[in-house]
């Protein structure tokens, strides 16, 4: 399994970015895909979360709900993206996908967990600034 993950840079206050991130080696039919920060002296957070499998639920934090989204790229089904709008200084930190081996769905209470996700891409820097 293998995850790329792309789409970050430099934005002003306001503005909007779309991450991707690309799954190798697991079922496009079900799976879970997690997004993760982790902003410099802080723990990695999860920022939103999707899994595709007999339908579709998501779930975002808190601190990015109305203002982020989450889905399947339509065109690539083993790619998942993450748009943002509305960015915020705070929202600046390296971005991370991640997916699990178990077909299960995580509950709402567990999806920001990262000791529940095996396969990690590397990051990608989004840095929100004027």
């Amino acid at each position: 399994v293998q995850l790329q993950a792309s789409g970050g840079g430099l934005v002003q206050p306001g503005g909007s970015l779309r991450l991707s991130c690309a799954a190798s080696g697991i079922s496009s039919n079900t799976y879970s895909i997690g997004w993760f920060r982790q902003a410099p002296g802080k723990e990695r957070e999860g920022v939103a979360y999707i899994y595709i499998g007999g339908g579709t639920t998501t779930f975002y934090a808190s601190s990015v709900k109305g203002r982020f989204t989450i889905s399947r790229d339509k065109a690539n089904l083993n790619t998942v993206l993450l748009q943002m709008n509305s960015l915020k200084p705070e929202d600046t930190a390296v971005y991370y996908c991640a997916t699990r081996r178990s077909p299960n769905r995580l509950i709402a209470s567990a999806w920001g967990g990262k000791n529940n996700y095996d396969y990690w891409g590397q990051g990608t820097q989004v840095t929100v600034s004027s």
